[in-house]
């Protein structure tokens, strides 16, 4: 029986950071972390367009501060802000607070495993071929810097009768490795066959410690 783990959840603490950075007792801690859900949730659903990489989230007694990593922050702000204030006003009605977004712009999307399979996941809806989609993204992450991509598609492939994984590995993925710079990502491509799930390994070399 596999034993599997999160990449990012496995090396939190270590070289990752926290995604939701607050305290809470335990009468509080249930809905604050719900609500988080909530928030990320409704970010990546109205500006899926945007290619939203993470969102972290601070808290404090009165306020939120959201922090929205992006590839396109012109699309997020919108004209003049518009977008922005919109989407601040939102939030402030889901949680009863006072919210405050800064947006983060991701330098290179070919880096970022999320983006990455988000990416295939939509030519995958649009019925590219698959083995194409994949060797085409792998080899586009390597020329970017990356030192190893894995990635990993299951379902009804190219609309066949029965369901089947497709994998492809470039370089190395040190996944036992706490120090190693590992980026995961996960993505759904819902085609009219049923759903085909897309996940993505990136590893960027290794990261020193807070100690080393």
């Amino acid at each position: 029986m596999g034993q599997k783990v999160n990449p990012l959840g496995f090396r939190i603490g270590i070289i990752e950071e926290w995604r939701s950075r607050w305290y809470a007792n335990k009468k509080e801690f249930a809905p604050l972390l719900l609500e988080d859900s909530r928030i990320r949730k409704y970010i990546k659903k109205e500006c899926y367009s945007a290619a939203v990489s993470r969102i972290d989230i601070e808290r404090t007694r009165e306020s939120v501060k959201i922090f929205v990593h992006t590839a396109r922050p012109g699309i997020l702000i919108g004209k003049r802000g518009q977008r922005s204030e919109e989407l601040r006003a939102e939030l402030e009605r889901i949680t009863g607070r006072q919210v405050k977004i800064q947006f983060k712009e991701v330098d290179k999307p070919d880096l970022s495993a999320q983006l990455v399979a988000e990416s295939i996941a939509e030519q995958l809806q649009k019925r590219a071929a698959f083995r194409r989609v994949l060797k085409k993204t792998a080899l586009a992450t390597m020329q970017q810097g990356a030192e190893g991509i894995k990635l990993n598609i299951a379902g009804r492939l190219g609309g066949a009768e029965m369901a089947r994984r497709e994998k492809l590995s470039l370089g190395k993925i040190p996944l036992q490795t706490l120090t190693a710079d590992v980026d995961y990502g996960f993505a759904e491509a819902r085609t009219t066959a049923g759903i085909i799930g897309v996940k993505c390994w990136i590893y960027k070399g290794e990261k020193l410690t807070r100690r080393g």
